[in-house]
């Protein structure tokens, strides 16, 4: 799927959730689309200010705030970093494979994980009401 066709798909999703998908949040989107790894707020914010001069590092974290909420795009918590969502019209459980030479990120979905989690949870009287799990390693073209 191309960027211009994921965009649309994400500004049509906007629409039916009753957000407004504004041409910075579109920018912010549409940057994070373009990269093959992971990418950091700041480095977000030297990127933008290339066609956005204006854009201060608080409007970029407002911006991911409502990008993560949505559910566009998901937050990297081993390095603090965001990487764009390509299947975000479904509520899934998330799993990222992240090379440590190259630094791509792949979303993948495990079969049977969620809910032998969601057991070992219960079994311990907890609820998971949120789940991301980050694999470090390295990429089959780093190897």
């Amino acid at each position: 799927m191309t960027v211009a066709t994921q965009v649309d798909k994400a500004k049509a999703f906007c629409e039916k959730k009753g957000a407004r998908f504004t041409h910075l949040r579109e920018k912010v989107y549409e940057l994070l689309l373009r990269q093959q790894g992971s990418v950091g707020a700041y480095e977000l914010l030297d990127s933008l200010k290339e066609t956005e001069s204006s854009a201060k590092p608080a409007t970029v974290y407002r911006t991911l705030d409502f990008l993560m909420e949505l559910g566009l795009i998901h937050r990297l918590e081993s390095t603090n970093a965001f990487v764009a969502c390509h299947h975000f019209d479904c509520n899934h459980p998330v799993q990222f494979l992240i090379c440590d030479k190259c630094g791509e990120v792949r979303e993948i979905q495990s079969a049977g994980l969620k809910e032998t989690l969601d057991n070992q949870a219960a079994s311990h009287g907890f609820k998971v009401t949120k789940q991301t799990i980050e694999a470090h390693g390295t990429c089959s073209a780093c190897q």
